[in-house]
């Protein structure tokens, strides 16, 4: 009967309007799981690198692929409206690189596989809750190590990265848990264009194509779907 009145005061007095767990957001510490989607993509910068034979090269990203992620979820309370989130996971996608002669008469295609595990840690700050949704803002960073088997092709990238996330979503409050999707937008701050080809050191033929870019970062954006 008390946690019955409760929620119709929360409500508004509407027996109609009642709140979906009401003391869910009072948890000091809680845990989920998360599944969704994220979209790759590499900023290319090109150098206009001329070959012997009088070749210059560049290269794009045309296109995104979209890749499939899985995450379990550690969420700390900090305050009325802040929350620490730890979201260790894997991301599973890939790349499609364009490599293309400046005259337009040559053209290559890259897949570039990549199998991440990523370790995010985020501050989540929330508004008041509103019947039975709370809207968010999230910050945080991001290590990134990518397990794919490197194989020796025109571009490689190294195996760790770390990027700055930024993202916004909402909770909804669900009879037996919460439902949170989110969408996040990640800007790596490493170069992870791999430029030591020692399998490339008697082939200038592959080996023109890293000469040719200045870096590479990594940019995803993430779509997923918290279980809280």
């Amino acid at each position: 009967m008390v946690v019955s009145a409760v929620q119709v005061l929360a409500a508004g007095g509407n027996n109609q309007d009642l709140l979906n767990r009401p003391y869910a957001d009072l948890k000091r510490l809680h845990f989920g799981f998360s599944v969704g989607l994220h979209f790759q993509d590499l900023l290319l910068k090109n150098n206009g690198f001329v070959t012997a034979d009088g070749e210059a090269w560049y290269a794009e990203v045309p296109g995104h692929s979209p890749g499939f992620c899985v995450n379990v979820l550690a969420d700390l309370r900090l305050s009325q409206y802040f929350n620490l989130r730890l979201s260790p996971g894997m991301y599973f996608g890939n790349k499609q690189v364009t490599l293309l002669e400046t005259n337009g008469q040559v053209e290559e295609t890259q897949n570039i596989r990549s199998n991440y595990v990523v370790v995010p840690v985020d501050i989540k700050y929330s508004a008041l809750r509103y019947r039975n949704l709370r809207p968010y803002l999230v910050a945080g960073v991001m290590g990134v190590f990518d397990v794919a088997r490197k194989r020796s092709e025109q571009l490689r990238l190294t195996s760790t990265d770390v990027m700055l996330t930024v993202g916004f979503g909402c909770d909804f409050y669900l009879p037996f848990f919460k439902l949170c999707p989110e969408v996040k937008f990640c800007f790596g701050l490493r170069d992870l264009l791999d430029h030591v080809r020692n399998d490339l050191s008697n082939d200038p033929e592959m080996m023109k194509y890293t000469q040719s870019i200045d870096r590479a970062r990594s940019r995803m954006v993430v779509v997923t779907f918290y279980f809280e």
